[in-house]
């Protein structure tokens, strides 16, 4: 369910209200403010998460932008606001333009703008592809590790979807402990599933690494299994491929039939949220009429609110919340700030006196 802070009334600033200076960070002063912090980050979600679960956040639904000449594109704006000691507002704005990856470019591209929580008035402009995908791969790292409590700890993980968003996935794994004897992957592109099995020699994953032909061969050899792709409509229809209860972190919300999400324990991060936009969950509750087949939100399970069962396959869906963009982002901007490497943009807000 989203959450929102109760209305009240406004305190007093305890200093006097100025404008603050707005910084433009790169991608580069992202990526090296992030990196090597995986457990840190993972900690951040957990507890933005938490926050979240609280009701000390505003996440409204997205907002989905879509071209009639170009049905596969869209760019999507993520509002939010978060308290607690992150205490930021702000807006995410995420393209996805599937054709980029023929030419030789990224699908995603994305800026996160930050708002001062007293004034209002945006503070930061981030480069933000890293920001999701960080976000993103933290969020599967923290459920990865809460929900194979109580489960024996999967050993063989296959990824279906090669791209950004797999290898940030696999960073923060193994940046968090995780190992595994095999590691699968496939992709509908050949030089994608090559090009990330030759990441995963290059960063010295141990074990066995198999491409499979087949997301169905992959999901039957797998104990930890993460989907990563753009599908639009689900591709992996039976079952039955799933009897030996792998745990599954459907990450791109797309791919799983909602025959398959029936019959399965099914963990989303907000209710609200994943029931929409045709997700999977959201073509389940179609089918049944009934939001019957959810078993709650990471955050019930990590406060013991939930317990998931071991006997059946268990699937986390994240729909992926802004509130998430804001802790990491603002984490970024704190981290340039101290290094002294914010790049101010002097005079941007050039009107400040009412009347002239």
């Amino acid at each position: 369910m989203t959450t929102t802070r109760s209305a009240a009334t406004e305190p007093a600033p305890s200093e006097p209200l100025t404008v603050p200076p707005f910084a433009v960070i790169s991608g580069g002063q992202v990526q090296h403010a992030l990196q090597g912090r995986e457990k840190q980050i993972v900690e951040l979600v957990g507890t933005t998460y938490r926050l979240h679960g609280a009701g000390d956040s505003v996440n409204p639904p997205s907002y989905f932008l879509r071209f009639p000449d170009r049905p596969s594109s869209r760019i999507i704006a993520l509002p939010a606001s978060i308290g607690g000691q992150i205490r930021v507002d702000g807006l995410k704005w995420i393209s996805s333009f599937p054709g980029n990856v023929a030419a030789g470019i990224p699908r995603a591209s994305a800026v996160l703008i930050l708002n001062d929580h007293d004034t209002g008035y945006p503070f930061a402009c981030l480069e933000s592809s890293i920001i999701s995908a960080t976000r993103t791969a933290a969020s599967a790292a923290l459920a990865a590790d809460w929900l194979s409590r109580g489960r024996r700890r999967p050993k063989r993980v296959g990824f279906i979807g090669a791209g950004l968003i797999a290898r940030y996935i696999h960073t923060y794994l193994t940046g968090t402990g995780w190992s595994f004897d095999e590691t699968g992957v496939h992709d509908l592109s050949a030089d994608s599933a090559a090009g990330f099995g030759r990441y995963l020699e290059r960063s010295g994953t141990p074990g066995r690494i198999t491409v499979h032909d087949s997301a169905e061969q992959l999901i039957r050899t797998s104990d930890l299994i993460i989907f990563a792709t753009v599908a639009a409509h689900p591709h992996v229809n039976d079952p039955s491929s799933f009897d030996h209860h792998p745990l599954v972190l459907h990450v791109s919300l797309r791919d799983l039939a909602p025959q398959i999400l029936l019959a399965s324990t099914n963990i989303v991060d907000d209710v609200e949220h994943c029931l929409q936009a045709n997700t999977s969950p959201h073509l389940a509750e179609q089918l049944t009429g009934n939001r019957n087949f959810l078993h709650g939100t990471l955050d019930d399970v990590i406060t013991g609110r939930v317990t998931v069962p071991t006997d059946r396959t268990l699937v986390f869906s994240p729909f992926g919340l802004g509130v998430l963009d804001l802790a990491v982002g603002k984490f970024v901007y704190d981290q340039v700030a101290r290094s002294g490497e914010l790049h101010v943009v002097d005079d941007f807000f050039h009107e400040l006196r009412r009347h002239g």
